[in-house]
């Protein structure tokens, strides 16, 4: 990894804070003692941080270098990718907001069948190309009660954030989806219709959700990514 790459990555988890709202663009300046427009043009792309101003904004957030290095990066005391056939394991909001998991985020690594991952093709837009692209996240029981029997209380599920179309990936087929409604991870069917995602559960005893979305924003922005693997418990 490259020092632009490394900015690269600090920036578009910064603009995540942003965007969950645990961080502002005036805070950070606040908090590193960088002018307000410095730390916006480097959000923005606009400019780099040199060396020194790297570390303030890490130490600002309770970040370590390491958390802005790719997950396989060959460290002892993470979590690395043992091949091509493991996925991390995190929380929701990390699947919904993290672009690159940190270390930090990681709970475990889990294994999926042989070739699974090489397998699967994505679809979505090139700028989710970015993204680490594969997650797995578990199911508590509140969560699993709108896609029962399909997922069961406490099923883990692997996610492809590559594939946030609306487009089937089997034909007559639904894909289910990890979707973000408000802050909250769901696992949902989907429909567009008239400016609203429509998020359509397998239980019929659970209501329908619609999803309003805001003028510039699309459809794709609300998908973490399509359920591509189940491990229900025994």
């Amino acid at each position: 990894m490259n020092f632009t790459q490394m900015h690269e990555r600090l920036r578009l988890e910064l603009l995540r804070r942003i965007q969950r709202g645990t961080l502002s663009v005036s805070l950070l300046a606040r908090q590193t003692g960088f002018g307000q427009s410095h730390m916006s043009n480097f959000l923005r792309g606009k400019r780099q941080l040199s060396l020194e101003a790297l570390d303030r904004v890490l130490l600002s957030q309770h970040m370590s270098v390491w958390d802005v290095l790719p997950v396989n990066f060959n460290r002892a005391d993470t979590f690395t990718t043992e091949g091509k056939d493991t996925v991390p394991l995190v929380s929701h909001a990390a699947a919904l907001f993290e672009p690159f998991i940190r270390p930090s985020s990681m709970r475990s690594m889990l294994h999926v069948p042989p070739g699974l991952l090489d397998a699967t093709p994505g679809r979505g837009p090139t700028s989710r190309k970015a993204w680490q692209r594969f997650v797995a996240v578990s199911i508590p029981a509140a969560d699993a009660l709108a896609m029962d029997p399909v997922v069961s209380p406490n099923a883990i599920v692997v996610i492809d954030r590559h594939y946030n179309s609306l487009f089937p990936y089997r034909p007559n087929r639904n894909n289910l989806y990890a979707v973000r409604n408000g802050k909250h991870l769901a696992l949902r069917y989907l429909d567009f219709l008239v400016n609203r995602l429509v998020l359509r559960p397998h239980n019929l005893a659970v209501a329908v959700d619609l999803l309003e979305i805001p003028p510039g924003e699309a459809p794709g922005d609300f998908i973490a990514g399509r359920v591509m693997l189940i491990l229900n418990e025994l």
